[in-house]
């Protein structure tokens, strides 16, 4: 995002919390946030808009958020860092719950109707996919999951990828058994029949909804605690999420 910051500040870098001292937590006040807002437009154009400011338990440092990411800086500007805030007393990784936070949904209100639904199991555990049908990662998402036990996959199709993207989409929505074609060609390559006739699939919808929740690309997860997962993951990832969210729902 700030590619002329990165070697300031390396991708990775941890600012660590150990001895130094702490400052409460909170919003900043009103004049100071708008201070800060004019400074960081005028020395970095090319940050998005900031949303929100407030300060960490770092002293001097305040956590800053731009869209659906989080960068820090000093209290005037005069600094910008992106990174990871590690706490090492606790082993807490500061800017990785506060992501959970700012990106968490409401997952029991997510219009399940425009979704492909398939289960294995019980299908006691639930999970919210956004992909595109010609994602590569999509596709090795959807054969890796596959061996997860007990759960409920909820695929909202978004064309993000080019015209042929949404013919697909509109195809495999519209034939009788959806989740049928939908399996069939993200697992085996084999290409839905072309729709015909009238069939209102929920294309422009799902993709308003992508928008609406931020979704830079596919695949995109999320999970029944509201957290997302935004890339492609392994099994075992998806399986840890999986239990980690029915933990925190009392699943």
């Amino acid at each position: 995002m700030l590619s002329k910051f990165r070697a300031l500040a390396v991708a990775s870098l941890f600012l660590t919390l150990g001895s130094l001292a702490h400052a409460q937590s909170g919003d900043l006040p009103a004049a100071q946030l708008a201070a800060l807002k004019a400074k960081l437009a005028q020395r970095v154009p090319e940050l998005p808009p900031v949303d929100s400011a407030r300060v960490t338990p770092m002293a001097g440092l305040i956590e800053v958020k731009v869209g659906n990411q989080i960068i820090y800086t000093d209290a005037s500007g005069e600094y910008v860092i992106e990174g990871q805030l590690l706490e090492t007393k606790s082993q807490r990784n500061l800017t990785e719950e506060r992501m959970d936070e700012i990106n968490k949904v409401d997952f029991a209100n997510l219009p399940f109707k425009d979704a492909i639904v398939w289960k294995n199991g019980n299908g006691k555990r639930r999970l919210v996919i956004f992909a595109d049908p010609n994602c590569g990662y999509c596709k090795h998402l959807e054969r890796d999951i596959q061996q997860i036990k007990d759960v409920t996959v909820y695929t909202f199709m978004i064309a993000i990828l080019g015209d042929d993207s949404r013919v697909k989409l509109d195809n495999i929505w519209c034939v009788k058994d959806r989740t049928l074609a939908w399996r069939d060609w993200m697992l085996n390559g084999s290409a839905p029949p072309k729709a015909f006739g009238m069939c209102a699939s929920p294309a422009q919808r799902n993709l308003a909804l992508s928008q609406k929740l931020r979704i830079n690309g596919t695949p995109a997860m999320f999970f029944e605690d509201g957290s997302r997962l935004a890339s492609a993951a392994s099994a075992a990832v998806v399986e840890q999420r999986l239990n980690k969210a029915s933990a925190k729902i009392g699943g």
